[in-house]
């Protein structure tokens, strides 16, 4: 699988049903950290990932505490927009983890802090949006790995 998109506790179903599918589409692993905003019954999550979901790899984690440490060998890189450097300029790798925070508030404060060198942002070219929608977030950063390991390979 490309790559791992990681929502640490997302809290809008139809945003996470959207991303789940948009993981199936690009052969990457959806990993869900809780305390989630909705069950994952939640027919919004199901109407959004529409007959999808039932194919979708999906990993959930009782806690970021958990899933750092299960996942403490991986690489990551984490999203931001309290971030210095651009998207563009992750290393594309395959199995890398993108770690998105929550839709009201984003990723917490200390996990930004602890991992400032590995911090990357979506440019936003307006004042008078604070930051993008997340499942539109993801399909950027994801497609940009994607078109980048294409490049890579000569594709």
């Amino acid at each position: 699988m490309p790559f791992n998109i990681v929502l640490v506790e997302p809290e809008i179903p139809n945003n996470t049903g959207n991303i789940g599918r948009l993981s199936l589409a690009s052969g990457s692993v959806l990993h869900l950290v809780k305390p989630f905003g909705f069950e994952l019954s939640d027919a919004r999550l199901k109407r959004a990932g529409l007959d999808y979901w039932k194919h979708i790899t999906v990993k959930t984690y009782e806690s970021l505490e958990a899933f750092l440490r299960i996942n403490k060998d991986k690489t990551m890189v984490f999203l931001s927009s309290a971030a210095e450097q651009s998207y563009v300029s992750i290393d594309y790798k395959d199995d890398l983890f993108f770690v998105f925070g929550k839709e009201s508030v984003g990723l917490p404060k200390n996990l930004v802090a602890d991992n400032s060198d590995k911090l990357y942002k979506i440019p936003i070219y307006s004042t008078h949006v604070r930051s993008l929608n997340l499942a539109n977030s993801v399909s950027i950063v994801v497609f940009e790995g994607l078109r980048s390991l294409e490049v890579s390979k000569g594709v």
